[in-house]
């Protein structure tokens, strides 16, 4: 098949699409990317790229159609909707220009919904069907993490996802919780299909990275990997952070990424003085995650209490998994519900400081034994259910027959 590929984040950014085009590419389809130009999670343009930079590059065989963008500077509102308009609208030009017939046009939605404008676009000129992938619920996920609740600008969100959803030919959701949301917004059950999220194959169990551990300091390592954002919530972290430190010194709580709330996280440290305590290493790449996982003694995830938060699965949770550690979880819903159904690690509420200090304290208490078990049964779990070959398996089987 030739698959074109819509995305409005791609390599050097660091997003699960990168691994599915290098996956599709190795099993003998050609692909190509419509994409922005990477500025995430920063705000502002990589090396060697900028608003006037190239517009067309090759990476792994894999050619990529990059187009201008407002960057994301800080995140701020109006500047985050200019990152998304932008994107949609230059994309939505390049779709009239690019040469070639595709077999199908594959869309990837973290945010925003907009994304799937350009790949209409270019549905209308070739007839091209689509494959939308859902990773974050609009309209409800700008409420949740932007905090809008301007009904005029819900509403009107609300009537761009039900339109892009209706020209799209399958929607295909990473969380089998979606489904009724979108069952809400007039998606027709035939279209909906069930396709959670993988990791690459190099997030693998290995034994600790002696590079890795001299750089860390010594105690039981709470480590957390990836956007220092909002819908996060750091605010609990810390607040569990100063609790355990009251308690348990020897706790260390390891923070791996980048992002809107790293000041905030900065800020923090200092007034509850956390030096000792929190450890911020700042972005790294994202091969390198396992390496770091392997010197943790567990691996945190948490996200924000809010009812759309509860139906997604975050996707660390399939790289922490994968890595074969156990999984301290501050979050409600399904992302919960694998880990406990894994018997991979302990799960507190959101947005439950005291509660989530405790089952870090408790999880500190845990003789190697019964962390090694934990660590066993989260691999047992991504083989049976997120493994990257097995879903790549399906997602050719969606693109060919469905």
């Amino acid at each position: 098949m030739k698959i074109l590929i819509v995305t409005q984040y791609f390599w050097p950014e660091s997003f699960r699409i990168n691994d599915i085009a290098l996956a599709l590419v190795e099993r003998g389809h050609e692909v190509e990317i419509l994409t922005g130009k990477p500025n995430y999670p920063q705000g502002k343009f990589y090396k060697n790229y900028s608003f006037l930079s190239k517009s067309t590059e090759f990476w792994n065989d894999i050619k990529i159609h990059r187009v201008n963008l407002i960057s994301r500077g800080k995140s701020g509102g109006l500047r985050l909707m200019m990152n998304y308009l932008s994107f949609a609208i230059f994309a939505s030009f390049k779709a009239f220009f690019i040469k070639g017939n595709f077999d199908k046009i594959l869309v990837y939605e973290p945010s925003p919904i907009t994304v799937g404008i350009p790949a209409i676009i270019y549905k209308f000129r070739k007839k091209t069907p689509i494959y939308f992938w859902v990773q974050d619920l609009w309209p409800q996920s700008v409420t949740a993490a932007g905090g809008i609740k301007n009904k005029t600008i819900l509403n009107a969100l609300e009537n761009l996802t039900r339109w892009i959803y209706k020209n799209s030919n399958k929607i295909l959701i990473q969380s089998e919780a979606f489904r009724n949301i979108l069952l809400v917004q007039k998606v027709n059950n035939n279209k909906i299909i069930y396709y959670p999220n993988s990791v690459e194959d190099f997030f693998v169990v290995q034994d600790p990275s002696p590079e890795v551990l001299i750089t860390l300091p010594k105690g039981f390592k709470i480590m957390f990997a990836g956007n220092i954002g909002e819908s996060q919530d750091f605010d609990t972290i810390m607040e569990a952070a100063k609790i355990v430190s009251k308690v348990n010194k020897e706790i260390k709580w390891i923070i791996l990424g980048d992002g809107r709330k790293k000041t905030f996280v900065e800020e923090k440290i200092k007034q509850y003085n956390l030096m000792d305590n929190v450890i911020l290493l700042g972005s790294h790449p994202v091969n390198s995650m396992p390496g770091f996982f392997s010197c943790a003694d567990c691996l945190l995830v948490s996200l924000k209490k809010d009812y759309i938060f509860s139906l997604t699965i975050p996707s660390k949770i399939q790289s922490y998994l994968a890595c074969g550690k156990p999984i301290l979880a501050s979050l409600d819903g399904e992302g919960g519900r694998v880990v406990k159904e894994a018997k991979a690690g302990l799960v507190s509420e959101a947005e439950n400081p005291q509660l989530l200090a405790g089952k870090a304290l408790a999880m500190a208490k845990l003789n190697p034994q019964e962390l090694r078990e934990m660590g066993k049964n989260s691999r047992i779990y991504f083989d049976a259910n997120f493994e990257r070959e097995l879903l790549i398996d399906k997602l050719e089987y969606i693109l060919n027959y469905e």
